[in-house]
């Protein structure tokens, strides 16, 4: 018997074993149907799958009013529903994001194909040929919260690397969601892919999600993105492998030396820029002889920021501005807001420990004009970005030159930081001989 008919046979002794609910047996339909597909994809050349990107772009682009009606929707319930301004602004399209949705897509399918790449090979001493290349997934599902801009860019990084996708977009952004994933079901059907390539169960909601976390043998890979609670319900009640991407409190830390200058960009872009999303930093860390604590007290403060800071930062204040008294419950938050921890740190000794005890491990950043610091914060900070003199913000894939991201992992087995084309294949061996047999 092959391994497939042993994992079809497992799967229909499973099946019968215990009642199936609806949901259940519409879930695990949608999985064979992204399995099959697959298969399909598997075998796309690169031309194949680049021209469906850019037709989707266009599609985008073309049906732009339709996808803002639909987002306008999910807008509005948000607010009557007392939705957070954080979650509001993930949720909401305009044409300046659509448009940035399409041209990620096309700047993907001008990126490699990550698929057959060789990762090494050789021929051996007895004549085999030995290659390890890249090669797809299979079946990716993903579960996300309020974002519909991941349904693209997760859809769209699927296609490129070979793999069919399953999506959990959540009910927040549903009518979105739904409108986005039925344009790219029609581009994919255009051009020649199997439309279930890209499938959504956000009809069966929490449920489906459920099943989809247990669906073992049926997906092979899952990635969950969004909050704290999201992420760690996922990482707890799945059994089928997942992938844990970043909830991120992200820290920044101004040595002694670091530039005024400098330093205040760097930090008031980095927590303002775009507050609700993952890479924005959440705590500032401050060498007590740093002279540039009012200015970057002051700049924050102009751009809305609400401080919370501990004793020696409020002894520091500057007048005319506000703060609370920051509790550990403080260092621990990812606010995804106009919020900010400040801490005063004694030296970088200080500042990585506290990042150490408090940290997520998405993103840490250092301001300094000293080597020496720079060299010892990349080297001992363990986080899966650690930037110098930089802006947290751009750990992000399409800035680090990925096209997209599924998101960003922050584990070490297999991906971690920005998860882009690679970070959705595995590899095969592949052995060529003439005859040969073991000895």
């Amino acid at each position: 018997m092959t391994v497939s008919a042993e994992k079809t046979t497992q799967q229909a002794a499973d099946a019968s074993a215990a009642p199936v609910s609806p949901v259940e047996a519409a879930v695990h339909a949608t999985a064979d149907q992204a399995r099959t597909a697959s298969r399909r994809l598997a075998r796309a050349n690169r031309g194949w799958k680049d021209r469906a990107l850019i037709a989707i772009a266009e599609a985008l682009v073309e049906k732009q009013d339709v996808i803002l009606r639909s987002n306008a929707r999910d807008v509005d319930a948000g607010r009557q529903n007392g939705t957070s301004n954080a979650m509001l602004d993930r949720l909401t399209l305009n044409p300046e994001r659509i448009a940035g949705l399409a041209s990620a897509l096309v700047n993907l399918a001008s990126l490699p194909d990550p698929v057959g790449s060789v990762v090494r090979g050789q021929t051996l001493p007895n004549g085999l040929r030995m290659r390890q290349v890249h090669v797809p997934m299979g079946v990716v599902a993903a579960i996300y919260e309020a974002r519909p801009n991941v349904t693209v860019d997760i859809a769209g990084l699927a296609i490129k690397s070979g793999n069919a996708v399953i999506l959990r977009g959540g009910s927040a952004a549903a009518h979105t969601n739904e409108t986005l994933v039925g344009i790219i079901r029609d581009v994919l059907d255009r051009t020649g892919f199997p439309a279930d390539a890209v499938q959504s169960i956000d009809e069966y909601g929490r449920e489906g999600a459920n099943v989809l976390m247990k669906a073992r043998g049926r997906i092979d890979v899952l990635i969950p993105r969004g909050g704290r609670n999201l992420i760690q319900t996922v990482v707890n009640n799945a059994s089928v492998p997942v992938i844990e991407t970043g909830e991120g409190n992200v820290h920044v830390f101004v040595d002694e030396t670091a530039d005024e200058g400098m330093a205040a960009d760097i930090v008031i872009n980095a927590k303002t820029h775009r507050p609700s999303v993952c890479n924005a930093a959440e705590t500032l860390l401050i060498h007590k002889d740093s002279p540039v604590l009012p200015r970057l007290l002051t700049g924050l403060n102009d751009a809305g920021v609400r401080l919370h800071v501990d004793e020696r930062v409020m002894a520091a204040l500057p007048d005319g501005i506000n703060a609370t008294a920051a509790t550990d419950e403080d260092w621990a938050t990812e606010y995804m807001d106009l919020d900010m921890a400040v801490a005063m740190v004694d030296g970088i000794e200080d500042a990585m420990a506290h990042i150490r005890a408090w940290s997520t491990g998405h993103t840490e950043a250092i301001v300094t004009n000293s080597l020496v610091n720079s060299e010892l914060f990349t080297a001992e900070v363990d986080s899966a970005a650690v930037m110098v003199n930089a802006s947290t913000r751009f750990t992000d894939g399409a800035e680090l030159g990925l096209g997209a991201e599924v998101g960003i992992s922050t584990q070490k087995m297999h991906a971690r930081g920005p998860m882009g084309l690679p970070e959705l294949t595995t590899t095969k061996w592949i052995v060529n001989g003439n005859g040969q047999i073991k000895p």
